[in-house]
């Protein structure tokens, strides 16, 4: 058996564990990194692409903003469309920042390249990965890769591999309080080497259900509509969509509406989901193996970048100095932030969605909300100060 020592062990090579890697490299600790899926596999998974100002400024520390600054787009305000109209809401004015608009493929590839730049030890295709001793001082995650068995012995653990990796799993049922909601739609996603149809994003509330306008660059678009949960990707042709999504744009929106050829399309339910505490013993949760968030608020990416930086700071502290409470309040400090944020976004995904089951009364409640918020510049503060992402 091929034994590895390191200070951290890090199971999954998304961008939480990437960054996280990166992170602690900044500080001079070393990190394995395992990852089940093969590289092009990581490289290629279609994900967010909003911003907050706070995470830009994480990966710029991080000394991967260079090209995030070149080719993201900077959007100062955000659309709702409804009963007809739109309303913007202009999130610089609010709160002095905005959001970048840089998909999270890219910012994979830019982690990716920066780790291995460094001689970073990331192990793909790292099967049956299983966390031993978590709740002692020396951790080992087993693992086999290329056919044969191997361990990482460690310090501290970060659990970076998903809603449905082995990190959560490996916490004792009894330790856990799981909180969740699951919706009773989803959205269907295409992607289109087209000019997007509007320089900000557009969340639409219409009729026939929600619809989102948003882009990954000046050429590349991305846009929602919701479905019901049993809709099967096959049964939408890239004809069936756009026809769809023009349905519920604004007549000024749709006119403008380029279409073309689909480069991706997928449906996705969603959920709320939260796991408190995010800590056991040695082990840390963070990003998608302790939260999910629906993608209406865009939080998912974020929230993670934020425990990833918390992580970091608590595993440095800890490492280099022998402090250990910032390891003891990193559950608590995260998770202050994220209810915050399952909050907002529950509140945005229950207002902009066709619910199935809908009374006449809750829908006209949904749009009274609607208006309300087009009519108070308060409420706009509150969406603004929220969308653009509360502090880490």
């Amino acid at each position: 058996m091929t034994v590895t020592r390191t200070r951290v062990g890090i199971i999954g090579a998304g961008p939480s564990g990437l960054l996280l890697s990166q992170l602690l490299h900044l500080h001079g600790i070393d990190s394995v990194v395992l990852e089940r899926r093969s590289r092009d596999h990581v490289l290629g998974r279609i994900r967010a692409g909003v911003l907050e100002q706070g995470t830009v400024e994480i990966l710029r520390r991080a000394g991967v903003g260079a090209r995030m600054d070149r080719e993201g787009l900077v959007h100062d305000g955000v659309e709702i469309a409804f009963a007809g109209g739109r309303l913007r809401i202009d999130l610089a004015r609010h709160t002095g920042r905005g959001v970048t608009i840089y998909g999270q493929t890219e910012l994979t590839r830019d982690l990716l390249e920066a780790r291995e730049a460094e001689g970073a030890a990331i192990v793909f295709e790292a099967e049956d990965v299983a966390i031993e001793g978590a709740d002692t001082a020396r951790p080992r995650l087993r693992y086999r890769n290329g056919g044969s068995e191997r361990l990482v012995e460690c310090e501290l653990v970060a659990g970076c591999d998903g809603f449905h990796g082995v990190s959560r799993r490996s916490i004792p049922a009894d330790v856990l309080s799981l909180h969740e909601k699951a919706y009773p739609f989803g959205w269907l996603g295409l992607l289109a080497d087209t000019h997007p149809v509007s320089d900000e994003l557009i969340y639409v509330n219409h009729e026939r259900g929600f619809a989102l306008c948003s882009m990954r660059s000046r050429t590349r678009s991305r846009y929602y509509v919701q479905c019901d949960l049993d809709e099967r990707v096959d049964a939408w042709s890239d004809e069936r969509f756009w026809r769809e999504l023009a349905a519920r744009l604004p007549a000024d929106v749709a006119s403008n509406l380029e279409t073309g050829a689909s480069i991706e399309k997928s449906i996705a339910p969603l959920r709320s989901f939260v796991a408190e505490p995010m800590r056991w013993g040695r082990l840390f949760l963070a990003g998608d193996a302790a939260h999910i968030v629906p993608p209406t608020g865009a939080k998912g990416l974020n929230l993670a970048v934020g425990d990833v930086y918390c992580l970091a700071e608590s595993f440095a502290a800890c490492l280099l100095h022998g402090d250990e409470s910032a390891l003891a309040a990193y559950s608590d400090r995260c998770l202050a932030r994220i209810w915050k944020a399952e909050r907002f976004s529950w509140w945005l995904t229950s207002l902009l969605h066709r619910i199935p089951g809908m009374t006449p009364f809750e829908r006209r409640i949904q749009l009274a909300e609607l208006e309300y918020l087009a009519s108070s510049e308060h409420a706009q503060a509150v969406f603004a100060e929220n969308y653009v992402g509360l502090p880490v």
